[in-house]
């Protein structure tokens, strides 16, 4: 007879004697890092070796011959067609489950196969409400307002301008396209030239998302509807566009989290708002863990829903590390044990009310190094996953070895997370790392401060490659670690 947990303690002992195997398989550890240290029987199987073979929890296969990836999904069907993982899965034995970032109708089939049991919602349903012509809608529905848009086809800007005169938008414009990473996807149109320049990503996409152009300062949070009620962590800022870390005017490029991020108004209402959402979501069929941004006009203090991620995403390492975390459980435990049908009972307004109180959420940081020059390059040399440390003078240097993000003890250190090694190819969006840190990276302004420029300044300088003259870029040279959003 399965026993209901009726509080946190209760579930934290849950997992602290999980008999269940639950693989992370993905092409990084990242999102998930450090989850097995709160759940027994949690690994991670990844394409890249972050920490060259010294991460206790984590089997990264050996290279064999495969076709050039084009997604993350594409990673993880590859991983679970190789022999070594196959062999991996049966030695530990169990009922397995399956966590992922990203998976599709492939993915599915080949767990079927397998014997390993996905703990999300179908490939096809997140698809759907991932969707952000569907994303308005639901919110919508839920009452969380968008920026002001209208949805529909556009052929032609002539027919784009009409469109946008019906709905009261102005000339001045953002367009989206329903899928994809938001830095590739959104288009800044205020001139036919615009439009001419992008008329090839928007034209024969479908419903294009068409909204009034506003000053917005973007920011994220992330949550898990259960059958108890939806459970809403901190909102973060986000770090959008900068030069020095994306080539992508729109990219994200890394978060904050600190107490006092936002005003009580804002931060209370983005809580309401997400938890709107999530209810939504569970009318849909969708259950567990998913992230929404939020974009909040700088002229009228406004907050609007941006778009929906229903999946673990890029911010997960900060929420999941968070003090409340500490203090109570990491958001994805509740995913979890959601998927897993074990029952339990929690006040969920409660929790709500005390993981956004300022005294359980300390300040972390993250950038996500991206190489933002138009050179191509075969990477040498490249600076260790570990703990770094910045002296007075700004220069940085390798510490030590670690894979806990919690061995950063002061705002002087910071935990890096290398993605691109010797080997790999550097190009135009590769990503190169992950750079986790106590404190701010960002001004009042919400503009990179110089500690931030310094640290960026400091890992990128351990990066060397020898050019490579000849383009296009062909299959041949393996370019798997940045050609495509793997975070």
């Amino acid at each position: 007879m399965t026993t209901l947990l009726r509080n946190i303690s209760e579930i934290r002992r849950y997992f602290h004697r999980n008999e269940t195997p639950i693989y992370f398989i993905s092409a990084t550890n990242f999102n998930l890092l450090g989850i097995n240290e709160w759940v027994r029987n949690f690994y991670y199987i990844n394409y890249i070796d972050c920490f060259d073979g010294r991460h206790p929890a984590v089997f990264v296969p050996s290279e064999t011959p495969h076709r050039e990836f084009e997604s993350i999904e594409d990673i993880n069907n590859y991983l679970l067609q190789h022999k070594e993982v196959i062999d991996y899965l049966k030695k530990r034995g169990g009922d397995p489950k399956a966590v992922f970032l990203m998976f599709d109708e492939e993915t599915e089939q080949l767990c079927q196969e397998l014997g390993l049991q996905v703990w999300f919602p179908k490939a096809a349903l997140r698809q759907r409400v991932d969707n952000k012509i569907e994303t308005v809608r639901i919110g919508n529905r839920a009452g969380v307002p968008s920026i002001p848009n209208t949805l529909a086809e556009v052929h032609s800007y002539a027919q784009l301008c009409e469109l946008a005169e019906q709905a009261g938008l102005g000339r001045d414009l953002v367009l989206q396209t329903a899928y994809g990473d938001s830095g590739h996807t959104t288009f800044f149109i205020a001139n036919e030239t615009d439009f001419e320049r992008y008329a090839d990503q928007i034209i024969g996409e479908g419903e294009v998302k068409i909204m009034k152009r506003l000053r917005v300062r973007g920011s994220a949070i992330e949550a898990c509807t259960t059958k108890n009620g939806t459970i809403v962590g901190p909102l973060m800022t986000e770090l959008v566009g900068f030069k020095e870390l994306t080539p992508y005017k729109g990219g994200w490029c890394g978060n904050e989290i600190f107490a006092n991020a936002f005003t009580q108004a804002i931060r209370d209402q983005a809580r309401d708002y997400t938890f709107k959402f999530g209810e939504a979501l569970r009318e849909e069929g969708y259950r567990g863990y998913f992230e929404l941004d939020f974009l909040i006009d700088q002229d009228s203090g406004q907050l609007y829903l941006g778009e929906l991620n229903p999946r673990v995403t890029g911010a997960s390492s900060m929420t999941n590390h968070a003090a409340f975390a500490h203090a109570d459980a990491p958001l994805f435990l509740f995913h979890l044990l959601e998927m897993s049908d074990i029952p339990f009972e929690l006040d969920i307004a409660e929790m709500n009310e005390r993981w956004a109180h300022p005294d359980n959420v300390d300040s972390w940081s993250q950038l996500v190094i991206k190489h933002t020059a138009e050179s191509v390059g075969y990477i040498t040399h490249a600076p260790e996953s570990g703990i770094w440390h910045m002296d007075e003078q700004g220069q940085v240097t390798y510490a030590r070895f670690d894979y806990h993000r919690r061995a950063v003890e002061t705002e002087q250190e910071a935990f890096y997370l290398r993605i691109s090694s010797v080997g790999d190819y550097h190009y135009e969006g590769a990503d190169l790392g992950i750079l986790i840190t106590r404190g701010r990276l960002m001004d009042d302004n919400f503009e990179l401060n110089e500690r931030a420029r310094a640290w960026i300044k400091g890992i990128q300088q351990y990066y060397q490659a020898v050019p490579i003259e000849s383009t296009p870029l062909q299959p041949a040279y393996n370019l798997d670690a940045g050609a495509f959003k793997i975070l």
